[in-house]
């Protein structure tokens, strides 16, 4: 093992995020400083550019991609101000306000600016690609070409002016609405005094104890239900206005504009689906095995996530930025070297605290800053595989800053590579210290339960999207009732008869966030873990020689098509055998822990 500094102890509590950076210091009023000045930027390219973008040459089009680089800097920089102190504390009345204000001055902005796109989607194919060649496009030529892939489906100017504004007060309040009823959900869990965050509830279900994971499930259920028909009616809502979207823009599906957005095809997504539901024997088998370790006849939905071991794994914050930093450090010491700026200069916010939105993320930011990490770390040896999972995220985001506020995002079918790689490089480490066959059994059940949630699990939640999305558009508003049927449906085709689904557990579509912010966005989980298996595979392969490769992967962003990308690493995503390679992967975990699982039993 390769000598990697460690880190100073450092108390959970004091792992906070610094926001200044975003407004250079100067906070909200620094958010709508910036705010100001794009709007009067914004104004001035208007007037410069508007009417006359098929008239520029190539170097005023690099000019003007210049310019408005600029413009979304300096929003990017005020809104995600906004939103991570609002993730910070979604109590505080002021900070969702400063929301709702950036929200709205962030629309005007984009508002002003819309013809752009519009006018320069509208050239002819032969001028558009004689512009491209010019000088100065080298962090925005790949964003003008997705532009134009929009060219059927985009409306007059005068409509996207309106479609943008409104949906301030539409889709954008009812998003804003649901984040602030899920983070407000409190579970009144036995043998605690206060009531305890959603997250924190969910983590018990993990525990050894059978009786704690029923109440528990329990306590979930009884949480949900006060405000349950309010989250339905916002789904309703939600799924209303994109099929309205979706009819006025003449997209096939209401699944096509999340495939166009990350360039892919239906065709591709429809593949990618049907080989995991294709493979779902996979967990029905480790469903079955893990209900015979655990001495159960049969696993109820609250037992899925039980810990193998018979007392949890307690990880305290020093030791999994330990591990994390020693596991990246011993692939390449670029990642280490990118990962630690996130503890040295305050780019993590860790610990639970009353009123922080629940999860995980990373949120790019901009180019000019730095990515910013959520956690709410519980000290659960998975929170470690989910802060290397978010520090990938985070070195993507670093290492594709000089791409430009244009290119350094990638499309959601790409966003999941570098987490799972960072991940499963953590994995790899924990499972390569494990000296005895219960060790390696209780990791590899880890691992293989992250892999049930990132590919099964999304595409089982993608299937019941589908049947939401498709019933509403054919029978109208949903009631609590039929959103419980679709979501027990889509569950119960995962899992055949390996698992009971209780009557509770059909309540637990309604604290999902991705169905409302990101309709579709869920298969893009399955997708980019498949890829980020297939590249990990290419890695144990070739060794040392794909480290430089892989770099280079993350360092392209968004720069290029996946397609593109993905053949930086040797893998073809036109292949209908790829995802199948990735599934193999998975299958071949479950095998050795039925391996590790027989040896535990011969032993005892």
């Amino acid at each position: 093992m390769r000598n990697v500094p460690v880190m100073s102890v450092i108390d959970l509590q004091d792992v906070a995020w610094d926001l200044e950076p975003l407004v250079e210091g100067e906070g909200r009023e620094g958010a709508d400083r910036m705010l100001a000045e794009a709007d009067e930027r914004a104004a001035a390219f208007a007037e410069r550019y508007a009417g006359r973008v098929k008239e520029l040459d190539g170097a005023e089009l690099a000019k003007a991609m210049h310019e408005l680089e600029v413009i979304s800097e300096l929003v990017g920089r005020a809104g995600n101000y906004a939103h991570l102190l609002f993730s910070c504390d979604t109590d505080d009345p002021a900070n969702g306000a400063l929301v709702a204000r950036v929200t709205e001055k962030a629309t005007a902005v984009e508002t002003k600016l819309l013809f752009f796109e519009l006018e320069w989607a509208a050239l002819d194919d032969d001028r558009a690609e004689e512009l491209l060649t010019a000088h100065g496009l080298e962090t925005s030529r790949h964003h003008l070409r997705t532009i134009r892939r929009y060219r059927p489906h985009l409306l007059s100017e005068p409509e996207e002016k309106i479609m943008t504004e409104k949906s301030v007060s539409g889709r954008d309040a009812w998003s804003r609405l649901f984040s602030e009823q899920q983070s407000a959900i409190m579970v009144k869990v036995p043998d605690t005094d206060e009531p305890v965050k959603l997250d924190v509830a969910l983590a018990r279900l993990a525990s050894p104890d059978r009786e704690v994971r029923r109440t528990t499930a329990e306590a979930v259920t009884a949480a949900l239900e006060p405000d349950l028909r309010t989250r339905g009616y916002i789904f309703n809502t939600i799924a209303q206005d994109k099929a309205t979207d979706d009819r006025l823009r003449h997209y096939p599906s209401w699944i096509s504009s999340r495939n166009l957005s990350n360039e892919a095809s239906d065709e591709s997504v429809e593949a990618l689906v049907e080989a995991v539901r294709a493979n779902y024997d996979l967990p029905q088998r480790w469903y079955r095995l893990k209900a015979q370790l655990l001495g159960l006849d049969k696993l109820a939905d609250y037992d899925r996530m039980a810990a193998i071991a018979t007392e949890e794994v307690k990880v305290d914050w020093p030791e999994a930025t330990d591990i994390v930093l020693t596991s990246f450090h011993e692939f390449s010491p670029v990642l280490h070297d990118t990962a630690k700026r996130f503890f040295d200069e305050s780019w993590i916010d860790a610990p639970v605290r009353p009123g922080k939105r629940g999860g995980a993320f990373c949120a790019y930011t901009v180019p000019s800053v730095h990515p910013y990490v959520m956690l709410n770390y519980t000290s659960l040896r998975r929170d470690v595989l989910t802060l290397a999972h978010e520090l990938g995220h985070g070195m993507h985001a670093a290492l594709a800053q000089p791409r430009g506020v244009f290119e350094q995002h990638t499309p959601l079918t790409l966003a999941e590579t570098a987490s799972v790689f960072g991940e499963t490089l953590v994995f790899r480490r924990l499972l390569d210290a494990a000296e005895t066959p219960a060790s390696r059994l209780s990791l590899l059940a880890e691992n293989i339960e992250g892999s049930i949630a990132t590919v099964f699990r999304q595409v089982a939640m993608n299937r019941f999207e589908d049947a939401v999305h498709t019933t509403r558009r054919e029978e109208g508003e949903l009631s609590v009732e039929t959103f419980g049927e679709l979501w027990e449906r889509s569950q119960a085709e995962m899992l055949g008869d390996s698992v009971e689904i209780t009557e509770g557990y059909k309540t637990w579509w309604s604290y999902v966030p991705h169905f409302i912010g990101t309709p579709g966005y869920v298969y893009a989980y399955a997708y980019g873990q498949l890829l980020a298996l297939s590249v990990y595979g290419r890695y144990l392969a070739e060794g040392e020689s794909f480290v430089p490769r892989y770099i280079e992967l993350l360092s392209a962003g968004g720069s290029r098509s996946p397609e593109e990308i993905a053949a930086l690493a040797g893998l073809d995503l036109t292949d209908p055998e790829f995802w199948n390679d990735g599934l193999k992967l998975v299958r071949d975990q479950l095998g050795a822990a039925e391996q590790a699982a027989a040896e535990v039993t011969a032993s005892g």
